[in-house]
């Protein structure tokens, strides 16, 4: 794929690991598009990246689908195109299941598990269109299973999943699909302040990198699912 000028969609692209990906994107020449929840966030986010290139800040919940339909009409009046899609957008609760509040349940299956498929249910028409590629970030606990975590560990299995089968489904429009399964990032995830303390983790920019590199690779080849991990946790 020859990146310059082509389209890219990112949820959750404000901060952490989508911002992390959003840069690199427009370092290569692309166009793209972030969203989040709250317009504040998503104005401050795109004042950080313009001077990156090309760039269009979406309010999206993807917990409705008919959010993740009007960002995707909203690119596609602007661009013309949508090449790539990134369903990063996820939130993470963790208490023994015997505690677990029932409302941080339903949001993370509403934003991790249903958010997925909003997002490429939106956007597969024009993925169709421009042979493009669908990608989920989901998370070493979608194979990992450990205490305090059934509902994260839920969602990030499903989605894992759900990317997995999506691939089998969409490859015969010569759409790719693949999921990404990061370790701990340096990102905001669970209240974390990113600081110097976190130099032992994965950067969102080494997943940037990676998304790159999926996009780059030949046409004839998919990795599927791809786990990344720190390489000296224990440095922490």
């Amino acid at each position: 794929m020859d990146l310059k000028e082509k389209v890219a969609y990112i949820t959750g692209g404000t901060k952490g690991i989508g911002f992390g990906i959003a840069e690199c994107l427009l370092e290569q020449g692309m166009r793209v598009a972030i969203s989040g929840r709250g317009r504040e966030g998503v104005d401050n986010a795109v004042q950080q990246l313009n001077a990156k290139g090309k760039v269009m800040g979406l309010v999206s919940d993807v917990t409705r689908l008919q959010d993740e339909e009007q960002a995707a009409d909203t690119i596609l009046k602007e661009w013309g195109q949508l090449d790539v899609v990134i369903a990063n957008a996820g939130v993470g609760h963790f208490s023994s299941i015997d505690e677990m509040e029932s409302d941080h349940w339903h949001q993370m299956i509403n934003t991790n598990l249903n958010g997925v498929f909003h997002t490429l249910k939106a956007s597969v028409e024009a993925l169709k269109k421009s042979e493009g590629y669908y990608m989920t970030v989901a998370s070493l606990a979608g194979t990992n299973f450990f205490a305090q975590g059934a509902g994260y560990n839920a969602t990030k299995f499903g989605v894992v999943g759900f990317t997995q089968a999506a691939m089998l489904d969409l490859r015969k429009y010569n759409i790719k699909a693949t999921t990404i399964m990061p370790g701990s990032v340096a990102s905001h995830f669970n209240q974390n302040e990113p600081s110097e303390k976190d130099y032992w983790k994965i950067q969102p920019e080494d997943i940037g990198r990676l998304v790159i590199d999926l996009l780059l690779m030949h046409p004839r080849t998919l990795p599927s699912k791809i786990e990344v991990r720190p390489t000296r946790p224990d440095l922490k």
